[in-house]
C-alpha cells in the first residue's frame, strides 16, 4: 500500500472524484437505508410475526459481507436472549431444526448459495422462514410462500443494474428488517420508533465524517490518519462493542486492504497485550514518530501495532469492565504501541452500535482513497470469484 495521500484527504472534491464506486455516498446514506426499509418491512409484513407464537430457535443464515448482521442481532439481544440464536453461513441446516424454530436468510441479491439452500431446507421443513432479499430472486421466492416473509432490500443499495455497491455497504438496509423480526418476537428491543433513532445517530455520524469536512474535526478522517502504515488491532470493550470490533476488521481488510483482527475484552485481554511485545509493536517512546527514525542506523520502518479500543458509552460499562480497558490501554502505552479510542455516545443499545459502525466505516474508507485503493473493488477478489467459478 502506498504512503497516505493527506492532500487527497484534505480535499473534499478530489475524494468525492476519485471515489468512483460511490462507496462514501453508499455509507452516508445508511440513515436512509434504515427509513426506507422499515417502510418496506412493513410492506412485506413483518409485523405479523408478532401474532405467532415465540419460535424455540433462530437461524441466521447469512455469508460474507451480510453476515454482519448476525453480529448486529446477537450483540442486541445480548445474553439474556429468550431462545438461541444460531448463525450458519451454508449448509448443512441443522438437523434439530423443524416447525418449532424459525430461519432468517439475508442476501443483498438473493442468489448467495449458502442462505438460499438453507432457507429451502428449512422450509421444506415446515420452519417458518424470513428473507430478506432482492426482489424476484430465488431467495425472495422462497421467503414468499404461504406462512413465510419476504422483505426487499431498501432500493437505494441494489446490487443489480451494473450497481457496483455490494452488502458491506448495505448494512443497514438488511439488517434493519431482521431486527424488526426480532422484536416482533420479542428476542430484542428495536421498534420503529427505536430504529428511526438509529437513523438519526447514523446521519450525525455521516455529517461530521463527511468528504469536505476538515480533518482535524473530521474523526473517520483522523481514524484513517491513525491507521497510515498500521496494523490495526481492535479490541471491544465489551459484547455489544465486539460487534463494532469485528465489523471493522472486516471493513479494514475488505475496503482499505489492510489486515486486521478484532477481540473483545475480558477473553482477549491477554491475547491482545500479548502482542504487545511482538515484531509489530514499537518497541521505542509512542511520542517519538517513526517517520524521524534514521533508516541506516535502525533499518526499514515496517508496519506497526496500533490498538484501537472501543468503548460504549461510559454510563453502559461497568466499572470492572472499565478498569481493564483502562488497564489494557495502559499497558499498550508502556510497552511503546499507539491507542485510539472510539467512544460511543449515550443512547440506546442499537444506536451506540451503530455510531462506532459507521465511525469505522468511514474510516475504512478514506484510508483506502488517501492510499489510492478504491474501495468498492478489488481485483484480487474478482480473480479468486473467477477461479472458483
Amino acid at each position: 500500500m502506498s504512503a497516505l495521500d493527506e492532500t487527497l484527504l484534505a480535499d473534499g472534491d478530489a475524494l468525492a472524484a476519485a471515489d468512483a464506486g460511490g462507496v462514501l455516498r453508499a455509507l452516508a446514506s445508511s440513515g436512509a437505508q434504515v427509513r426506507e426499509a422499515i417502510d418496506l418491512s412493513a410492506e412485506g409484513g413483518v409485523a405479523r410475526l408478532a401474532d405467532d407464537e415465540r419460535p424455540r430457535a433462530v437461524v441466521i443464515a447469512a455469508l460474507a459481507g451480510s453476515s454482519v448482521v448476525a453480529d448486529v442481532v446477537q450483540a442486541l439481544a445480548g445474553r439474556g436472549c429468550p431462545v438461541p440464536v444460531v448463525v450458519r453461513h451454508g449448509g448443512p441446516l441443522p438437523s434439530w431444526v423443524g416447525p418449532l424454530d424459525l430461519v432468517v436468510a439475508v442476501s443483498l441479491s438473493g442468489r448467495a448459495p449458502g442462505p438460499l439452500a438453507l432457507a429451502v431446507e428449512a422450509s421444506r421443513r415446515g420452519a417458518r422462514v424470513v428473507t430478506v432479499a432482492g426482489e424476484g430472486s430465488p431467495l425472495a421466492e422462497v421467503g414468499a410462500r404461504h406462512g413465510n416473509v419476504q422483505v426487499v432490500p431498501a432500493r437505494g443499495v441494489r446490487a443489480d443494474g451494473g450497481d457496483p455497491r455490494s452488502s458491506r455497504v448495505a448494512l443497514w438496509s438488511l439488517a434493519t428488517p431482521v431486527l424488526l423480526a426480532c422484536d416482533a418476537l420479542g428476542l430484542l428491543t428495536a421498534s420503529a420508533a427505536d430504529l428511526a433513532g438509529v437513523a438519526d445517530r447514523l446521519d450525525a455520524e455521516a455529517e461530521a465524517s463527511r468528504p469536505w469536512s476538515e480533518t482535524f474535526v473530521n474523526p473517520a478522517k483522523n481514524l484513517a490518519l491513525e491507521l497510515s502504515g498500521a496494523v490495526p488491532v481492535l479490541l471491544a470493550d465489551g459484547d455489544l462493542t465486539a460487534a463494532a470490533a469485528r465489523r471493522a476488521a472486516a471493513m479494514f481488510a475488505r475496503t482499505a486492504r489492510v489486515p486486521a483482527v478484532s477481540g473483545a475484552l475480558p477473553d482477549d485481554a491477554s491475547e491482545v497485550v500479548a502482542t504487545f511485545g511482538g515484531p509489530f509493536a514499537t518497541g521505542s517512546d509512542p511520542d517519538v514518530d517513526p517517520v524521524f527514525a534514521d533508516p541506516f542506523l535502525d533499518g526499514p520502518a515496517g508496519p506497526r501495532l496500533r490498538l484501537v479500543v472501543l468503548r460504549d458509552a461510559p454510563t453502559a460499562v461497568s466499572d470492572e469492565d472499565r478498569r481493564l480497558a483502562d488497564a489494557v490501554t495502559t499497558t499498550a502505552a508502556d510497552a511503546g504501541v499507539r491507542v485510539s479510542e472510539l467512544v460511543a455516545d449515550a443512547g440506546t443499545p442499537a444506536q451506540r452500535l451503530a455510531q462506532l459502525i459507521a465511525r469505522t466505516d468511514f474510516a475504512a474508507a478514506y484510508l483506502a482513497l488517501a492510499s489510492g485503493v478504491d474501495p468498492a473493488r478489488s481485483p484480487q477478489v474478482a480473480d479468486l470469484k473467477d477461479r472458483i467459478g
